[in-house]
């Protein structure tokens, strides 16, 4: 075959095609209904089970909404589970809200400080060309929502609630991207001008106090202080007084987070070796993001013996893949597209990293897992696209044959790593390119509860 497409060429295609009496009954079935419809795997609809052998949730699911906040939300989820057993609540959510403000201030300066970090770069540089591509989206990761719960805290959502802009990110995003392109603009003509860097931080200034203005606006102005009290599920009244985010925090979350390790399963790069990715942060001075990157079954027995240990766990995936939203269900071979089309799709996990046919796009609680003669073969998962018309009141069922496909990562304890998994910590980080798929989480992800 040539370099052009031919006559020839298409007649032979359009013959073979007519002659295919399985491609015609394709043609009129995709041609009349919705794809996903005709291709969900009947067998594996009728053999799911939604019972599992640990169960850890019996609370409400939350909803994110129009917004990319699911890392906050999965790990404010993840934290909430202390906190109701210590304030005996049967209901109870930290504020989304009062964390995704400070993610955004704290985002529009880190964002600022590598457009005057990299002003040695052509403005055209494929770094500063990925950093003005998505100054200030909703996305995250583990150690980014650590970043701002170490330096902000977190107060009860009574304390801070909801906003229409919170809960609907896109016009507020929308503003901030254009003050920070303007202001990446004006920066970089400070210093290709000859002016000094403090000059170019006193400009950087002046606009970050329009950033908190724009930020205070949409979402409110987040408190200093707030008085905090509580009936619990027995009746009984509780009063802690005027607290500090900070002091909410150290009282009210369980967890020792400053404990835990992201740990992923990356098949194109090498095991047991720490990898960060270049201007994935959102804190200027705070620590990196460090993955540790171990085997997908690995990941999973770790996964395994938290949920058997009763601690959910926070994870990172491709969530849309083989994924049917209504009934909540995942499976590697939900949709059986080969077979419709009558065409093979032959890339594996490393391949699909590589070519961009997958990345992490969203965050959700492990709550659960069906274990058999000691191996897992399915998983129970708490989502924050709210409870109607999203899986079984907000929860989906994921068979196993799904996590090692499209998992990604999981936050970890220490204590829950295998020696040759710490000794992989001990090693200064390979870096990653900013456009990494491994970064993707961070970037700009689809909203849930429509």
């Amino acid at each position: 075959m040539g370099k052009e497409v031919t006559k020839t060429q298409i007649s032979r295609y359009r013959k073979a095609f007519n002659a295919d009496p399985a491609a015609k009954v394709a043609q009129n079935a995709v041609s009349n209904a919705e794809l996903t419809g005709l291709a969900l795997s009947r067998e594996l609809v009728q053999n799911m089970d939604f019972s599992f052998s640990t169960k850890l949730d019996d609370w409400d699911v939350t909803a994110q909404r129009r917004s990319g906040r699911c890392w906050l939300f999965a790990t404010l989820n993840l934290f909430r589970v202390g906190a109701m057993k210590k304030m005996n609540l049967k209901k109870f959510e930290f504020s989304q809200a009062h964390i995704h403000f400070w993610d955004k201030f704290e985002r529009a300066n880190h964002f600022l400080e590598a457009i005057i970090d990299t002003s040695d770069r052509p403005v055209d540089d494929r770094t500063i060309h990925f950093l003005l591509g998505d100054p200030i989206g909703d996305g995250g990761q583990w150690n980014m929502a650590m970043n701002l719960i170490r330096k902000h805290g977190l107060v009860p959502k009574s304390a801070y609630p909801e906003s229409h802009s919170s809960s609907n990110t896109r016009w507020m995003n929308a503003v901030l991207k254009d003050i920070l392109r303007s202001s990446a603009s004006e920066l970089r003509s400070i210093l290709d001008g000859g002016g000094s860097g403090k000059e170019a931080r006193a400009h950087k200034e002046s606009r970050m106090a329009d950033i908190w203005r724009i930020l205070c606006i949409h979402l409110g102005t987040p408190p200093n202080t707030f008085d905090w009290q509580w009936r619990d599920k027995d009746d009984e009244f509780h009063r802690k007084g005027t607290m500090t985010p900070q002091e909410f925090a150290a009282e009210f979350v369980e967890i020792d987070w400053e404990d835990y390790v992201c740990i992923v399963n990356d098949p194109r790069n090498e095991y047991y070796r720490t990898y960060t990715v270049d201007f994935l942060q959102n804190v200027a001075g705070g620590p990196s993001v460090i993955y540790l990157n171990v085997p997908s079954k690995e990941m999973k027995a770790i996964t395994q013996k938290l949920l058997e240990d009763g601690t959910p766990v926070w994870m990172g995936c491709d969530v849309g893949k083989q994924m049917e939203r209504k009934r909540g269900l995942w499976d590697a071979e939900l949709f059986e597209l080969e077979d419709l089309y009558g065409v093979g799709f032959g890339m594996d996990k490393a391949d699909r990293l590589r070519f961009g046919q997958t990345m992490m796009t969203h965050a959700m609680l492990f709550t659960g897992v069906d274990v058999v003669d000691g191996e897992p073969r399915r998983w129970r998962v708490e989502n924050s696209w709210g409870a109607k018309e999203s899986g079984v009141k907000g929860y989906f069922t994921m068979n196993d044959s799904w996590y090692d496909e499209y998992m990604f990562e999981i936050a970890a304890p220490r204590d829950y790593l295998t020696e040759e998994m710490l000794a992989g910590l001990k090693a200064d980080p390979v870096i990653l390119p900013a456009w990494d798929p491994m970064g993707s989480l961070a970037r700009d992800e689809a909203a849930g509860e429509s």
